[in-house]
């Protein structure tokens, strides 16, 4: 689906990012651009509830974004994914702006985070487009080019998923732990591993940009998995289709306090195979999701895949013996909410 040209492509796109005076333009896309028409409903997820100005009590907010012209033959447009994603900051925060949006969860003082998924590669990992949305969005909310750094297990899968790596250069930083980890190993709850020194050390806040696939252990990859790339020994934590290490890292303080939002590539989802790129698989949703609830956003993003699988004839994850097992443990951890009950989904 990914052809040479596209890889180029992309690599081009975000190697923009790196560039001295990244800013909105540089990215690709114009901050005056006009308003895109709003998508219609997902047809595999249940009827949302209406938007309201006061939440119900106790529920996570889960915003979902489609668009029609998202993706068109496996090409994503860059400018109606930046328009997906601040609309839906507009509606996560309540603001009259993307600036304002940004500015209301970020400040300047911020060295923010962009965790993202790049160990399959292309076609299997956070789509380039969609992490320059976000770089764009933080810069125009006032965090300093310089301190948004962009980051994952290692630099060669950042590499060949057309990322540019940039340790100390003018613009947005990229680059993986590559040995960046804390010397001692720590050990809470099941999981024992060396935590990337990105998280613990070098960021204030992060945002946490995952993609949506199914997994081959864990059923599905979204944003919980997203951080077996913040830790030495991911191989290590898969057993009991990786129940409860999961939920167990994600409840760790340092993980639930320094995360500030969640984002979840929704454009192009792989339902069988993973997590390794599958063509066969992979469809074209043209979503983003975004919450605060880690548990609510993997939650949703289980029935988008669970809906794909009954309508292309596979059998249910648990029947293919790889049952989403973190979310019912991450819900019991108080970690959010695994009930769609007690999720208010919006579109936009």
């Amino acid at each position: 689906m990914t052809t040479h040209r596209d890889k180029l492509n992309r690599r081009h796109f975000i190697g923009k990012i790196t560039a001295a005076g990244a800013g909105i333009t540089a990215l690709g896309f114009s901050a005056c651009r006009p308003r895109l028409a709003q998508s219609q409903g997902p047809g595999t997820t249940p009827t949302p509830v209406e938007k309201s100005a006061e939440l119900p009590a106790g529920k996570s907010k889960l915003i979902l974004a489609k668009h029609d012209h998202a993706v068109t033959g496996g090409i994503i447009d860059n400018s109606v994914v930046a328009d997906m994603l601040e609309r839906s900051m507009m509606t996560f925060t309540g603001a009259d702006s993307p600036m304002e949006a940004w500015s209301s969860l970020f400040s300047p003082d911020d060295v923010v985070g962009v965790k993202i998924n790049c160990l399959f590669g292309p076609g299997a990992s956070t789509h380039p487009e969609v992490t320059a949305a976000v770089v764009a969005g933080l810069i125009s909310g006032g965090v300093k080019p310089e301190n948004i750094i962009v980051w994952d297990f290692r630099d060669k899968d950042l590499i060949k998923t057309g990322y540019q790596i940039n340790r100390d250069g003018p613009g947005p930083r990229c680059y993986g732990n590559d040995g960046l980890y804390e010397s001692e190993p720590t050990r809470h709850r099941s999981f024992n591993g060396r935590i990337s020194k990105i998280l613990t050390q070098q960021i204030t806040a992060l945002v946490n940009v995952s993609i949506l696939k199914d997994h081959a252990t864990s059923g599905i990859t979204v944003s919980m998995k997203n951080h077996y790339g913040s830790f030495d020994n991911p191989n290590k934590h898969h057993g009991n289709n990786c129940d409860p290490y999961i939920a167990d890292f994600n409840s760790l303080d340092v993980v639930r306090q320094k995360t500030r939002l969640i984002i979840c590539d929704a454009l192009l989802p792989v339902a069988n195979g993973g997590p390794n790129a599958r063509p066969e698989y992979t469809w074209e949703y043209k979503g983003l999701m975004m919450s605060k609830d880690t548990v609510a956003l993997d939650h949703w993003g289980w029935r988008i895949i669970e809906a794909r699988r009954r309508e292309i004839g596979l059998p249910t994850l648990a029947e293919a013996k790889k049952p989403a097992r973190q979310l019912a443990t991450a819900a019991a951890l108080a970690l959010g909410a695994n009930d769609p009950e007690q999720i208010d989904l919006v579109e936009v």
